[in-house]
């Protein structure tokens, strides 16, 4: 079996990136041979430091280098919201609005039990346990508005208000979210929208 060049293993090994077939991994590689060896050289660098250093943060499991993300550590952040997202790109696209201020947590997807993905892949013990050492106050839950993600809420919800001697407020992102729509790929005043008119479950 004939081996394959090292043009070919890095047109192969562009493809795992999302919505990047054959042709258009084909021209990146050219493009960066072509053009920018300086540029590939400092991707492949940083892609071997990010791979090797990124991992989660202890307390919400957003992306970070180091124990504690820049907003769980940030004090100025409100302890009091809890907003509960499906990935790091949710922080992101929430955090763009500039119109939150309080804590996150991340599930790192949603409940699919046809996928063998329940409560304990998505963190939900961990979750009740940030809860229970925190003095949130409401939880506002910010998963998309699929079938996975409205069943996640629903599961979430239920967890919370059965932690005692706690008045917790349960909202939802409201107006702005369109059904069946991904957070990662709203515009920042859709996401607005929908954080200033969430609602109460």
């Amino acid at each position: 079996m004939e081996s394959k060049t090292l043009l070919q293993q890095l047109i192969n090994s562009l493809q795992c990136l999302p919505g990047v077939g054959k042709k258009s991994a084909q021209r990146m590689a050219y493009q960066l041979l072509d053009k920018d060896r300086q540029g590939a050289l400092n991707l492949s660098h940083c892609l071997e430091r990010a791979m090797r250093d990124i991992g989660n943060c202890q307390q919400c499991r957003d992306y970070t280098e180091v124990a504690l993300c820049s907003i769980c550590a940030n004090s100025k952040r409100d302890d009091k919201l809890l907003c509960i997202v499906e990935s790091p790109a949710d922080i992101a696209a929430i955090e763009a609005t500039a119109s939150y201020s309080g804590k996150y947590f991340v599930l790192m997807g949603h409940l699919s039990p046809l996928d063998g993905i329940g409560p304990e892949e998505i963190g939900l013990d961990q979750l009740n346990q940030l809860i229970l050492s925190t003095p949130c106050e409401e939880v506002i839950i910010a998963t998309s508005s699929t079938v996975e993600g409205e069943t996640t809420a629903h599961f979430i919800s239920s967890m919370v208000q059965r932690i005692e001697n706690r008045t917790i407020t349960m909202t939802r992102l409201a107006q702005g979210v369109p059904i069946g729509g991904e957070l990662e790929y709203l515009d920042s005043s859709t996401l607005a929208l929908s954080l200033a008119n969430r609602k109460s479950l």
